[in-house]
C-alpha cells in the first residue's frame, strides 16, 4: 500500500518549496554578523595597535608588524581545515560553533592585558575560535537545501551579506571606543559581540538542527492539500507531483554525481590554488592598505566624509581625528550597498539564460581585483609615492574590488557547497579557507610597503591579480566539465 509521511523533522522545508529561504538561514544571518563584528572589530584595530607608540601599543616596526598580521591570518583561515573535519567526524556543526565562540570570547578579552604574552594567548584562542565556528557556519548554511537547489548560490549572498553588516559596524565602534578609552576597551566590545551572536545561535537552534547531519535534506515536493503547501517523504510506489524547479534542482544534482568524486576534487584544488593569489591581494586592507589610509590619505581634504564619520560614531570622532582604523569600514559598505542588486542582476540574466557559470563569475572577480589595485597605483603616483592623497582613491578601489569580492567569495563557498563529495563537505569547505590561510601568509608581501614606492607595490599585486585572471579564463572548459551546473 502506497503511504507518504510528512517531514517534521525539517522546519525550512515548506519555505524551501515555495522558493523561499528557511528561517534557518536568517538565524545563521545573525549568529555570523556578531562573529564577523568580533573579528573586525579586532582585525581593524591590530596592526594600528602593534605599532603604536603611544602607550597602548607595541611600537614595533611596519616590517614586524605586517608579518604578525600575515601569520595570524595564515592561521586563522587554515584552522577551518582542521575544525570542519572535526565537525564532519566526531562533533557535529553545532558543537563546533559553540566550541568556536568560546575561544573568541576568551581571545578578546584576553587582548585587554598590555602584554606580549597576553597578546599571543589571545591570537591563539581566536585561531582555534575560527577553526570551529567558520567553515561549520558556513556548511549549516549549505545544508538548510536540498542537494541542486538554486536557491543556494543567493542564500550564500544574503549570508555574505550579513558577514558585511558585522564587519561595516565593527571599525566604526573600534575606531569611537578608541579615540574615547584606547585600544584594549574596544577589545573587550569585540568580545561582547561574540557573546551575542552565540545567544541568538542557541535562543533560535530549532531552525538550523536539522541542518547538523553529513546528509543533504531530502528533496521534497510540494503537495497541496486546501489551501496548506505541506512537504512530503514519498515512498518509491508513489510518484510525487514533480514541479518545474524540482526537475531542475534533481536534473543538476544527478549530473553532479555522475561526475566521479575524485575529478570533483581535483577541480577544487584548481580553484583553491588560483584563488590564493586573489586572497593575498584582497587581505592587503588590514595591513598595506590600513597604513595607506593613515599615513598617505587626507580625510579632511573632503568636507562630507569627516561630517559622515563624525555621525557614524556618534560623535566621537572628529576630522582630525580619523584614522586608517576607519577605512576597514569602506569594504563592507560597499558589500552591503551592491549585494542585492548584484542578485538581481543575476536573477535578471539567469531568466534569460544567460547567467555566467560559478567559475567564470570568479574569472571577472580575479580581473576587477587586479583593476583595483591599477586604480591605487594612479593614485599613489598622483600623491608622489610619499604624500596624501584625496580618500575618494581608496573609496573607488574598494568599490572596484568589492565587486570583484562578491564574484569570488560568495561564489567560492557556494561552490564548495555543491561540488564537494558530500561525506567530505565540511573538510573541503575548510579547504578553501586553507587557501585563503595560504594566500593570508603572503600578505607579508606587504614588508616591501617601506622599502618600495608604493605606486610600485601597488602595481605588482596588479599585474599578480591579473595574470591569475587569464590562467582562470583559460581554464573555464575542463573546470565545467567537472562541475556540471555550477
Amino acid at each position: 500500500m502506497a503511504s507518504s509521511s510528512i517531514a517534521m523533522d525539517n522546519p525550512g522545508a515548506d519555505a524551501i518549496a515555495r522558493g523561499k529561504h528557511p528561517k534557518g538561514l536568517y538565524v545563521l544571518f545573525a549568529a555570523e554578523m556578531w562573529e564577523r563584528f568580533s573579528f573586525y572589530t579586532m582585525l581593524a584595530m591590530l596592526t594600528l595597535y602593534l605599532k603604536d607608540t603611544t602607550g597602548d601599543g607595541f611600537g614595533w616596526t611596519t616590517e614586524k608588524a605586517t608579518t604578525v598580521y600575515a601569520n595570524y591570518l595564515m592561521f586563522v583561515y587554515f584552522s577551518p581545515l582542521i575544525g570542519g573535519w572535526i565537525a564532519d567526524r566526531k562533533i557535529g556543526f553545532r558543537r563546533a560553533i559553540t566550541i568556536g565562540g568560546i575561544f573568541f570570547v576568551i581571545g578578546h578579552t584576553l587582548l585587554a592585558w598590555p602584554t606580549v604574552p597576553a597578546l599571543y594567548g589571545a591570537l591563539v584562542c581566536l585561531v582555534i575560535g575560527n577553526g570551529f565556528f567558520k567553515p561549520n557556519v558556513s556548511t549549516l548554511v549549505g545544508n538548510l537545501y536540498p542537494a541542486g537547489s538554486p536557491l543556494r548560490d543567493s542564500a550564500y549572498n544574503i549570508f555574505y551579506m550579513g558577514i558585511n553588516i558585522g564587519a561595516f559596524v565593527a571599525p566604526l565602534v573600534a575606531e569611537s571606543v578608541k579615540s574615547r578609552y584606547g585600544f584594549h576597551p574596544a577589545f573587550v566590545v569585540a568580545g561582547a559581540g561574540m557573546v551575542i551572536g552565540m545567544i541568538i545561535f542557541w535562543t533560535f537552534q530549532k531552525h538550523t538542527a536539522y541542518a547538523d547531519t553529513r546528509r543533504q535534506p531530502t528533496t521534497v515536493s510540494p503537495s497541496v492539500s486546501g489551501d496548506k503547501r505541506q512537504s512530503v517523504a514519498v515512498t518509491s510506489d508513489l510518484p510525487p507531483v514533480i514541479s518545474e524547479q524540482d526537475a531542475a534542482q534533481s536534473k543538476r544534482a544527478a549530473a553532479m554525481d555522475a561526475v566521479p568524486e575524485k575529478r570533483r576534487v581535483i577541480a577544487l584544488i584548481v580553484i583553491f590554488v588560483i584563488v590564493i593569489v586573489f586572497w593575498m591581494v584582497f587581505h592587503q586592507n588590514g595591513s598595506t592598505l590600513t597604513y595607506w589610509a593613515n599615513d598617505n590619505t587626507d580625510w579632511e581634504s573632503s568636507k562630507a566624509l569627516p561630517a559622515i564619520i563624525n555621525v557614524l560614531t556618534l560623535g566621537y570622532v572628529k576630522g582630525d581625528q580619523i584614522s586608517g582604523v576607519i577605512s576597514n569600514s569602506i569594504n563592507p559598505f560597499w558589500i552591503i550597498t551592491l549585494t542585492f542588486p548584484l542578485i538581481a542582476f543575476w536573477g535578471f540574466l539567469r531568466k534569460r539564460g544567460l547567467e555566467p557559470s560559478t567559475p567564470m563569475k570568479m574569472a571577472i572577480g580575479m580581473t576587477l581585483t587586479g583593476a583595483s589595485f591599477m586604480i591605487l597605483y594612479f593614485a599613489a603616483k598622483s600623491g608622489g609615492d610619499t604624500g596624501r592623497v584625496s580618500p575618494w582613491w581608496l573609496i573607488l578601489a574598494y568599490f572596484v574590488i568589492s565587486l570583484g569580492e562578491l564574484m569570488l567569495s560568495p561564489m567560492g563557498l557556494s561552490l564548495v557547497s555543491k561540488v564537494a563529495p558530500e561525506r567530505m563537505r565540511g573538510m573541503m569547505m575548510g579547504g578553501w579557507f586553507a587557501a585563503t590561510a595560504i594566500g593570508n601568509k603572503l600578505t607579508q608581501i606587504g614588508v616591501l610597503w617601506d622599502r618600495w614606492l608604493h605606486s610600485s607595490f601597488f602595481l605588482l599585486l596588479s599585474c599578480m591579480a591579473l595574470f591569475m585572471a587569464v590562467v582562470l579564463f583559460l581554464l573555464l572548459k575542463p573546470l565545467k566539465k567537472a562541475m556540471p551546473g555550477v
